[in-house]
């Protein structure tokens, strides 16, 4: 399995536009998004963002968050863990928390469903993304499952 992870930010003159901003600040504004749940398979490997295919249809986990009120300070956070047997991903948001208080939970929701699990952690990456509010903002941090399907030869 291979995935990539993003994280993209911006303003819109509305809370949608503000969130399409954000995706295509993150490489993935001009696919059809399937939110998915938290698993991956075993050894999954990380590679950069490739160039998709518009319109394609795109697994992914997402964190989103917007606001549309000024001086918020508006944070997206992915934790990926992964292991030899399965990898889990975890997502999380949050309005005017510090940023690092966000990473350490996320870190700690993807260890637990791992140590559930009992899979050892080879590899723990986390990605976030974060904005003060100037009228309406748009954060986003993303996991987006790859297959050749969605990839632009």
């Amino acid at each position: 399995m291979k995935i990539a992870i993003v994280s993209g930010k911006d303003e819109g003159p509305t809370r949608l536009n503000a969130f399409d901003n954000a995706l295509t600040d993150a490489g993935i504004g001009d696919v059809n998004l399937i939110k998915v749940s938290s698993m991956l398979g075993k050894n999954t490997q990380i590679e950069d963002l490739p160039k998709l295919k518009a319109g394609s249809m795109v697994n992914c986990v997402l964190s989103e968050i917007t606001s549309d009120k000024p001086g918020d300070e508006i944070t997206a956070v992915i934790a990926v863990a992964i292991g030899e047997e399965l990898g889990c991903v975890v997502e999380t948001t949050g309005i005017n928390k510090k940023e690092t208080d966000l990473i350490d939970e996320a870190k700690f929701m993807v260890t637990y469903m791992m140590d559930k699990r009992d899979v050892i952690i080879k590899d723990l990456i986390v990605k976030s993304s974060t904005t003060t509010v100037k009228n309406i903002a748009s954060v986003v941090s993303s996991v987006v499952y790859l297959n050749d399907d969605i990839i632009r030869q």
